[in-house]
């Protein structure tokens, strides 16, 4: 315990610096916006700052990059609630019940319980983050090469298996994200792979352009071919208080939505978007309340709120303590730290003591920031609704350009990335989810590294992944998610045989 309150200590001094403060304040102000504004979304806007990071000192970057993915969660409940426009994917449950509290004249009561429940969410999850990452660390340095390797293969499953869509669609974007990882020259070899003569290449496919283009530009060419349809807000936004009995109701239901999301921000492919379903989805069993919802009820406000806060904080858990990214965010910030020379991991608690603690005390800052920074704020983030779409998007093409030619002053970058650009808008257009490829991309060459290592120590004996204990439970679990999820489509599959 006292070791845990010295780390704390010297977290708080790193992120109470004057940088390290005016950047967390940059990250939750851009990540309220982007949280505002429909269609944009932490993914694609982290991918579009990446290149910015290349000059700053890492802790710096990284607790900025993180203060964009959690404001992002409290501003999407904004235009959730007023006009029935989540800015957010994690925000869409929210204007089940928060549209319609605003139209009943809660309004204020909504954004309220929105905002704290955030907050404490998102403080118990900092509070998790900070106790469990050394524990986990512990536990980690225990591994070997195959544990590992099986470690990252059950990671890649259950992000297949978690995404949205087909699963065989799934896992064929993390086989392609593996592949397009393994581009480049062989480290052990120096033979170059899937190059096709390019010299370009030889140093493999850049992060950024796989990024800025699948989430980034694809993004924006998908929101041109949608009408802007922007209600203006008819409701006065009132009191920002919640009676008595408004607290009594979201009490339980903001402490439920934290443990949901808690739990499900640190599984592989899960994060805040599926942490607010499920609260929403656990809300409408267990609430007293249960025949007020569909007509705004202020648990189906609270709990998911909560939980994609509480989702969006324990999602570094596996980032911080194994090096493996649970969402696409968190492989995202995996390439902001390979681009600062930083390889996430088991060793960043003592390798780099500064940016792990000073992210975890960042974290806490961050929400009491956005808290302060939310409920006066309202009436400019609907402001900043009204700014039209075909102003934005010309500004956002030319720094993604800029940002991109200015990593190796190469303007083969740039075509790179519009090419990722059309993949990842057909990729759209086709229903695949671009979230297992990136993870693939990531984790594809660690994979690789990993795989040789086990070979090499055991002599090419391929059962060492069987023969470890903790490699063998892995791949077991790797294998019942499979199952779990082929089933049904195989059940389907023997009904329709049957009835024809």
């Amino acid at each position: 315990m006292e070791t845990l309150i010295a780390n704390l200590a010297h977290g708080f001094s790193v992120a109470l610096s004057f940088e390290n403060l005016l950047f967390a304040l940059i990250g939750c102000l851009i990540g309220t916006a982007i949280g505002v504004l429909p269609g944009i979304g932490p993914v694609a806007t982290i991918s579009l700052l990446l290149p910015i990071t290349f000059g700053q000192p890492p802790v710096t970057a990284i607790i900025m990059l993180a203060g964009i993915y959690y404001g992002a969660q409290y501003g999407g409940s904004t235009t959730a609630i007023l006009l029935n426009l989540p800015g957010e994917v994690s925000a869409v449950v929210t204007t089940l019940e928060g549209y319609k509290m605003a139209r009943n004249g809660r309004a204020g009561a909504a954004l309220a319980i929105a905002a704290i429940g955030s907050f404490f969410a998102g403080s118990v999850a900092t509070v998790l983050v900070a106790a469990s990452g050394p524990l986990l660390t512990s536990v980690a340095l225990s591994f070997g090469p195959a544990d590992y390797f099986s470690l990252m293969l059950l990671g890649l499953i259950i992000s297949a298996v978690l995404a949205q869509g087909s699963v065989l669609k799934s896992i064929g974007m993390v086989v392609l994200g593996v592949a397009l990882g393994l581009v480049g020259t062989d480290v052990q070899t120096g033979q170059q792979r899937f190059t096709f003569g390019i010299p370009e290449l030889s140093d493999g496919i850049g992060f950024v352009a796989v990024a800025m283009g699948m989430f980034g530009i694809a993004e924006i060419i998908l929101n041109l071919e949608k009408p802007e349809a922007r209600s203006v807000l008819s409701t006065k936004v009132g009191s920002l208080w919640l009676t008595r009995q408004e607290w009594v109701r979201a009490t339980p239901s903001v402490l439920r939505g934290t443990v949901v999301g808690s739990v499900l921000g640190i599984l592989p492919g899960g994060g805040a978007a599926l942490a607010s379903f499920g609260s929403y989805m656990m809300e409408r069993r267990l609430s007293k309340n249960r025949h007020l919802f569909g007509q705004g009820a202020i648990e189906g406000v609270a709990g998911p709120e909560s939980a994609n806060n509480a989702a969006s904080q324990t999602s570094f858990i596996p980032l911080l303590t194994l090096g493996i990214p649970s969402n696409a965010v968190m492989a995202l910030m995996v390439g902001a730290l390979i681009i600062q020379g930083i390889q996430p991991g088991p060793r960043m608690v003592e390798a780099q003591p500064d940016l792990f603690w000073g992210l975890i005390a960042s974290m806490w800052i961050g929400n009491l920031m956005l808290l302060i920074i939310n409920l006066p704020m309202i009436g400019m983030w609907v402001k900043l609704l009204q700014v039209p779409y075909k102003y934005l998007f010309p500004s956002i093409l030319i720094f993604c350009a800029i940002g991109s030619y200015s990593i190796n002053n190469n303007v083969f970058d740039v075509y790179m990335t519009v090419l990722f650009a059309v993949f990842g808008y057909m990729c759209a257009k086709l229903r695949m989810e671009p979230a297992p490829l990136l993870i693939g991309f990531v984790l594809g060459p660690m994979m690789e590294e990993h795989l040789r290592r086990a070979m090499l120590l055991s002599r090419g004996d391929p059962m060492v992944f069987v023969e470890r204990p903790i490699s063998a439970t892995l791949l077991a679990i790797g294998a019942v998610a499979l199952l779990a999820m082929a089933l049904p489509n195989l059940r389907k599959g023997k009904e329709a045989a049957l009835a024809g």
